[in-house]
């Protein structure tokens, strides 16, 4: 149901919300019964998947593999679509410095863009400049804000009578982004304290950032950065790590439904839900991810180190979970090996089954086929 109390809402989808309402929204959220059971809930999956996470001795591990799937997620919703196979083997080639092309390009601009934002965050608050940052990391441009007189709409998709139609028009004119945009930077960096409530916040920024939808494209993707950065910018996760758009992806119909709305019905509890329950949902998942990984870590090298008389076994171990797929070369510019080495040691791991060796466009990987399955479930 809408919320009892009055919002202002948007009462013409054809035309830009000018007036869309500035932060704080002027409720108390938590009051609500739904909203504080559900706000616990989050909060307790949060702080275990951030107490697992600070403990892990292998960052790499965090850093790589699990950004690499929330970049895949996060662009899928976009309609951004590329195979692990494709993901990994571009990450191979991006750190062999190697020119890329295609949707994995952009999966991994995404990724860059996530940790480019938490570095940014680590040194100065929210402000323009860190959300056009992320912006021309994850587009590959030079762009700011968009222009006063850009004609923007957001329509409606499928192949119904309404494929096609405008279902929302963002606020344009001069000055009129900015101004907004300096409502939401006030109220991310705690200029505006209500509510006081970091995820009750965090469910409002981005509905704001996606009304406002301060740039031509790539504002989705960038609200999604803006979320994980916020949750670390607040203390709630030392690592940029959460697998929010997976959720996302799996309940896309209603995450645009929700957004709407809070535009067209002032409907603010089903929304700050969704979020809270997206949260609770994905810091479980990433937790269990976690936890899968060292177990499968600890299993690979009690077997290596049961089968055979490998130098180093922990330190390979350690890179075979960076990223699913690993080169020669992986090793070897890691000084873990010498060339010949490193393929001897990968070639008796293939006939232990513990790697899967693949040819992809003429070149030989080795699949940590374990590392890779549960990063896909």
């Amino acid at each position: 149901m809408p919320d009892k109390m009055l919002y202002p809402v948007n009462p013409d989808r054809t035309i830009p919300w000018n007036s869309l309402p500035e932060l704080p929204i002027q409720r108390e959220l938590s009051e609500d019964l739904d909203i504080y059971k559900q706000l616990g809930k989050a909060k307790e999956a949060l702080a275990l998947l951030n107490g697992r996470s600070i403990a892990i001795p292998n960052q790499g591990i965090l850093i790589n593999a699990i950004t690499l799937q929330e970049a895949k997620d996060s662009s899928a919703i976009e309609n951004i679509f590329t195979t692990e196979d494709e993901l990994y083997k571009a990450y191979s080639e991006e750190k062999a410095n190697q020119p890329l092309t295609g949707t994995a390009k952009e999966v991994l601009r995404y990724r860059e863009a996530l940790w480019q934002g938490y570095h940014y965050l680590t040194q100065h608050g929210f402000n323009d400049a860190y959300f056009i940052q992320v912006f021309n990391e994850i587009k590959e441009t030079s762009e700011g804000y968009r222009s006063p007189v850009s004609r923007i709409y957001i329509r409606a998709g499928g192949s119904g009578p309404n494929a096609g139609k405008p279902v929302y028009t963002p606020p344009r004119g001069s000055g009129v982004v900015e101004a907004k945009m300096n409502n939401l930077i006030e109220f991310l960096n705690g200029g505006i304290n209500e509510p006081d409530e970091p995820l009750l916040k965090l469910a409002i920024a981005h509905y704001q950032f996606e009304v406002i939808h301060p740039f031509n494209d790539g504002n989705g993707r960038t609200g999604r950065i803006m979320m994980i950065n916020y949750l670390c910018k607040e203390g709630l996760l030392d690592y940029p790590i959460l697998f929010l758009s997976r959720y996302i992806m799996d309940h896309k119909q209603e995450y645009y439904d929700y957004l709407a709305g809070v535009s067209q019905r002032g409907d603010w509890k089903v929304w700050i839900l969704y979020i809270l329950r997206a949260i609770e949902y994905t810091s479980r998942l990433t937790f269990e991810k976690i936890q899968d990984i060292l177990t499968a870590k600890e299993d690979m090298l009690e077997i290596i180190r049961k089968e055979t008389a490998f130098r180093k076994p922990e330190e390979l171990v350690q890179a075979l979970f960076t990223q699913p797929f690993t080169k020669v070369n992986h090793l070897t510019e890691a000084g873990i090996y010498a060339e010949n080495t490193a393929r001897d040691y990968l070639t008796k791991m293939t006939e232990l089954r513990l790697v899967e060796k693949r040819k992809i466009s003429g070149k030989h990987y080795y699949l940590n086929t374990e590392l890779k399955r549960i990063l896909s479930y």
